[in-house]
């Protein structure tokens, strides 16, 4: 019934890495712009509503919707294709699995950025550069769950 899947397996595979490279590094950037955006305000005296906040918000914005969320759906769509392309996943191992729970928690994260993103917006951001540069280790663990577990197959 999916046989045509496997037929489109390498260009799916393909398309796939490259939605996800382009999702990873979003995910790595815009925790970054956030730090130096909340550093401004702190450091540099960027008032709320000035040039230099808009120029964040602006960059934040377009980094957000034209890059981060084509690229996460992308990601989705194909890694969706992967899993229902015969042969390709045996869900009696681990592996998927553990890339299913980090798949998700770089979605989750992904989200909690959008969010991150209104509260600059509103003006109501309370967390610290910090927090961000804390939180920008996120992805870089859960790309390692995922690479290892897709990689290794345990």
């Amino acid at each position: 019934m999916l046989d045509w899947l496997a037929a489109l397996y390498p260009w799916t595979k393909s398309l796939h890495v490259i939605s996800v490279i382009a999702w990873m590094a979003g995910l790595f950037y815009l925790p970054r712009l956030f730090v130096y955006h909340v550093e401004g305000y702190e450091k540099r005296g960027v008032a709320q509503g000035s040039e230099m906040d808009l120029l964040f918000q602006r960059q934040e914005r377009l980094l957000l919707k034209a890059i981060m969320n084509p690229a996460m759906i992308s990601s989705w769509l194909f890694g969706l294709a992967l899993v229902l392309t015969p042969g390709i996943v045996y869900w009696g191992s681990v592996w998927p699995w553990t890339k299913a729970i980090a798949v998700i928690g770089m979605t989750w994260f992904h989200m909690w950025l959008g969010a991150r993103r209104k509260d600059f917006i509103a003006g109501t951001n309370t967390r610290t550069g910090r927090t961000y540069r804390m939180m920008n280790e996120l992805p870089t663990v859960l790309m390692i769950v995922i690479v290892v577990s897709v990689i290794v197959k345990f």
